[in-house]
Formats: C-alpha cells, structure tokens, sequence
C-alpha cells in the first residue's frame, strides 16, 4: 500500500479503512492484529505532524518521546510520567532496553546524530547520512521490547533536507501518531543544524498493523470527520541544541510543578510555546492555570490540544534521579 499525503490526518484516513478491512489476522505477544505489509508513506508536510482530532491529537506524550530520546537516556521514569505503558516495557524497573535515546547517541560509542549532522555540512549530497536503531544482537527475543525502527536516513535534495525512516513493524493506532511527530521533529532539527530548509517524509513499514482492541478506536477516530489541515510554525533558524538543552533542563522542574517563567523565554516564541505544553499537561486539570498559560501561548492554534487537559488528572512526578545534559 502507497499513501501520498500532506497531513497526518490525511495518512490515517487512509490507512485506517485499509487495515480494519485487512483479510490477514496476526497474533503477537500483545493480541492478535489485522496487518498490511510493505506499506509507503509519503508526508509531503512534514510540519503538519500532529492529529487536529480528539482521539489522535497527542502533543503531550509525542513531546514528552522526542524529548526522552534526546535525553542520550532510556531512563524509564523520565517516559512513564508521558507514556505510562512504557512501564510494561522495563525488564528492570528502571530502563527500556528498546529506548533510542542511547543508540541514536551513544551506539558503540558513535554519536549518530552529530556524524550525520558533521557529514551533511561536510557533503550535503551523502547517501551515507543514515542512523542505525536496530542491533544484530536485538533479533535473539532475549528483550522484551526491540526498536520497532531500524534505520533512519537523512538526505539534502535541491536545498531541501528529505528523511527516509523504515520500521519492521508500526503500531498503527498508537505507535504512528507518535513516530511521526518524533521524526519529523528529528528531520527539522537536522535541517537547521545543516542551515537547510525541511523537504519530505518518508516512512516505510514492514508489517502495519491494527490490534483488534484497537479497532473501535479507528473506527470512532474516523468518525470525527475531516480536520483543517494545520502545520505546526517552521523551527526557527539557528542552532537547535541550545534551545533544546535549556529545555530538557527545565523539563524536570516542570514535572515537579516548580514555577518556571516562560515569559521572557530566551529563544523565543516557538520554544517558549513547546514548554508551556509541558506546563500545560503537568497543569492538567487546573482549569485556571491552564487558561493562564493558553494566554501566553504565541501558536494559537495549539488551543485544539489544551482545553481537554482542563478536565484531565492532575501529572503525578516520576523522578527519582537529577539527569545532566551535556550539549555542544
């Protein structure tokens, strides 16, 4: 199956009626699943990375994944306090194996991202600029989750930064939201590290798959109808790990629902709004702080998102441990 699509929406409305009259029924260790294989999905929009439905409009815990990857960590109290699920992941109550964090940064001691960030300035035309998430070492099942992703690959075309993912296997309700928020934020981090602009995404698929628990939530997520086709405002331009690591290091104070002034932001508006979303979900339920902070935000258009966190239970900590962060 090809999708050629602009929005993530337009993606899912594609893919859901697909996979929910698939004839091929696969079980797996989490319940059996409808499945299509060998799927392409061309995102000519990367930016419009967010569902505008109730159902499948997730900033929160895709913010929360993209920032747990660029942690360098897999640590698991960082990611349940987003993603509580993730704690059926952890063999040890502590860490998730399959986290990307540490391959994407640290795989045998190669920092992935900055070689391909060196290399693209260095020959923007590299077929080389590709990232490996999957180990040899993964396909024994002595882990109890593996990266569903196993290579990402980065190429600058006429100007423009393309970003290639293929995936073994994509959960195609809960999993697809999330990964494609994650990577095309990765793709427009890259693109202003090399001073390019973002150009396509693209995300082949192995096995697609739908678990039959699922199926009455597709089902009532294309029952919303069309959304307006909205993209989130472009990254601005300049370096981005200095952004990134003021916020990661505010991250922590915000889960502990310590006071963190968004007002004067030093980086700007786009920056600024990306942590008053961390305020917001660890605000959730706090109608009045909630609406305070919505006030400030510079994006209108994130308010689709905030409002239902008025009526949702309050962010409980999850931190045992103070992470450093070392960015260049």
């Amino acid at each position: 199956m090809e999708i050629v699509a602009d929005t993530l929406d337009d993606v899912l409305w594609a893919l859901y009626p697909a996979l929910l009259s698939s004839t091929s029924k696969v079980p797996s260790s989490r319940g059996d699943t409808l499945e299509l294989t060998g799927v392409s999905i061309r995102l000519q929009k990367p930016r419009a990375r967010l569902s505008r439905t109730s159902s499948r409009g997730k900033p929160y815990s895709c913010l929360g994944e993209l920032l747990w990857y660029l942690t360098r960590d897999n640590s698991l109290d960082f990611i349940r306090y987003y993603i509580s699920r993730y704690k059926n992941e952890s063999e040890d109550g502590e860490t998730v194996y399959g986290g990307y964090g540490p391959r994407l940064f640290n795989m045998r001691g190669v920092n992935q991202i900055d070689a391909v960030i060196e290399l693209l300035k260095r020959k923007s035309s590299s077929r080389r600029a590709a990232i490996q998430l999957l180990n040899a070492e993964d396909v024994d099942e002595k882990h109890k989750e593996i990266p569903c992703t196993t290579t990402m690959q980065f190429m600058v075309r006429d100007g423009l930064l393309n970003m290639v993912t293929t995936m073994r296997s994509n959960d195609a309700f809960m999993g697809l939201p999330h990964d494609v928020f994650c990577f095309t934020m990765m793709q427009e981090i890259i693109a202003r590290a090399i001073e390019c602009e973002v150009g396509e995404y693209f995300h082949y698929v192995g096995s697609m798959h739908l678990y039959l628990s699922d199926c009455e939530g597709a089902k009532s997520y294309l029952a919303e109808g069309i959304q307006s086709r909205i993209e989130m405002p472009p990254m601005p331009a300049g370096d981005p790990w200095g952004p990134i690591g003021r916020i990661l290091e505010v991250e922590g104070a915000i889960r502990r629902h310590e006071e963190v002034d968004t007002a004067n932001w030093p980086d700007g508006g786009y920056w600024g709004d990306l942590v008053r979303l961390l305020q917001i979900f660890a605000a959730s339920g706090c109608e009045e702080r909630i609406e305070q902070i919505k006030s400030t935000m510079e994006f209108d258009r994130f308010g689709v998102y905030i409002d239902p966190r008025k009526g949702s239970t309050v962010r409980k900590p999850f931190i045992d441990r103070v992470l450093k962060f070392d960015f260049r």
